[in-house]
């Protein structure tokens, strides 16, 4: 399976916060999985990080660098994608992510229960 992380569900990974459940633990633990975390992660992130809003333990590269998973790089058809999305959220990083998912043929790993509204595959 093919999976893409939404951003706190990545921070949560690297900061081993109990908010992250058992079963998506295990998920990323499997090896016979993919896991993806995208570029508007790190921009998230970044800004976040200016902002005061987020505290990382280390560079948001690094961040990337030893979780392990994949980057997702943001492409054209993730932005034409976008742009067929019904504005049920804002949230201008979700969207793309949720592009980004449907775009792959990933499933968004979230904890939002706005994303869900989206003909996207979550867990």
């Amino acid at each position: 399976m093919r999976y893409l992380l939404d951003t706190h569900i990545f921070i949560w990974w690297l900061n081993g916060d109990k908010r992250l459940r058992s079963s998506v633990k295990e998920k990323i633990k499997n090896t016979n999985n993919r896991f993806y975390v995208s570029v508007a992660s790190a921009l998230e992130m970044s800004i976040k990080s200016n902002r005061g809003k987020l505290k990382l333990k280390t560079t948001i590269k690094r961040s990337f660098e030893i979780s392990g998973f994949e980057v997702l790089n943001i492409n054209l058809s993730h932005a034409i994608q976008l742009g067929k999305l019904p504005v049920y959220h804002k949230d201008p990083f979700d969207r793309i992510l949720i592009s980004q998912a449907k775009v792959e043929k990933c499933t968004l790993i979230t904890a939002d229960s706005k994303i869900k509204r989206y003909n996207v595959s979550t867990l």
